[in-house]
């Protein structure tokens, strides 16, 4: 961590809100866990599957030892089969923002960050029957079937090699007939300006992050991420949101016997990886003004 991040930190109003974003494995918590315990706070969780309750080292939430250092909120709160959108965070965020403690907001999705920050725009939700409708275009004709469908300010946007972003803009223009760009267009003003934090966004050298994602992995292994997987196997659910946790698909299927536990392990590793560097080009891209915090 350079000097000047330093000085900010050790400068910091006790009340002033600090934002840390970064990839997977960076060192975000740990880096969160330091400010609060420093300098007092709350820390909160702005990562999309740290929310789901039934995956904890797989998803690498805080340990119990770290939760008694300082409070945690909002992770693992939501029942793995539930829905939970950026909306639903910054609902559960709003009253932690008014409250007697000030917020470290750590993780690694870059959309309720900047959901946070920029605003949110208030989109009608999707119908089921819309959203079947892209799942069957998805899973037939692929991600391109529905990118060709999305205007080109929309295309500018989102992260088109994510799936789950591409059906997302895809439903928003099948259900209202305006372009996910439009609707962001008219968003309103953002719970938490960046202007009001501090934020830092973690910055790691390429070879230094494949060897820390690769040895976290590991030690998922040997806390017991293959044990998790086996609880959650009876009620196995490939669409369930939380299902989308990396490393959850490749462990429930070594348990059925369709992949060896090194095969699993190298899958899982390169999912990771790959999440990583689509992490890294969102931040990039969205998080121009935030300040830099390289480690690795």
């Amino acid at each position: 961590m350079d000097q000047e991040v330093k000085r900010q930190l050790a400068a910091l109003p006790a009340d002033r809100p600090v934002l840390i974003a970064g990839p997977t494995a960076s060192g975000k918590s740990a880096l969160a866990l330091s400010i609060a315990r420093q300098g007092g706070g709350v820390v909160v969780n702005a990562d999309a599957l740290q929310v789901f309750s039934n995956w904890r080292v797989l998803t690498a939430r805080p340990s119990e030892a770290d939760e008694e250092v300082a409070p945690h909120l909002l992770y693992g709160h939501v029942a793995g089969d539930q829905e939970y959108s950026v909306g639903h965070w910054l609902r559960d965020l709003a009253p932690i923002l008014s409250g007697p403690d000030r917020p470290i907001i750590v993780g690694g999705t870059g959309l309720y960050f900047t959901a946070l920050t920029e605003g949110l725009a208030e989109i009608p939700p999707t119908p089921p029957e819309v959203r079947a409708e892209g799942e069957v275009i998805l899973a037939d004709q692929g991600r391109e079937a529905l990118l060709a469908e999305l205007d080109p300010e929309t295309l500018s946007r989102i992260d088109q090699l994510n799936p789950a972003r591409v059906a997302r803009a895809w439903e928003v223009w099948r259900t209202t007939g305006r372009g996910l760009a439009a609707w962001q267009d008219d968003t309103p003003p953002p719970l938490l300006p960046l202007a009001n934090t501090l934020p830092l966004v973690l910055e790691t050298g390429r070879d230094w992050l494949r060897d820390r994602i690769a040895r976290r992995f590991d030690a998922m292994l040997a806390d017991g991420a293959l044990e998790e997987a086996r609880e959650n196997l009876d009620g196995w659910n490939p669409k369930a949101p939380s299902a989308k946790a990396i490393g959850a698909p490749e462990l429930i299927g070594h348990l059925r016997g369709e992949l060896t536990l090194d095969q699993a392990r190298e899958a899982a590793i390169i999912s990771s990886q790959q999440y990583a560097k689509r992490q890294r080009t969102w931040f990039r891209s969205r998080m121009k003004a935030w300040r830099t915090v390289v480690v690795g």
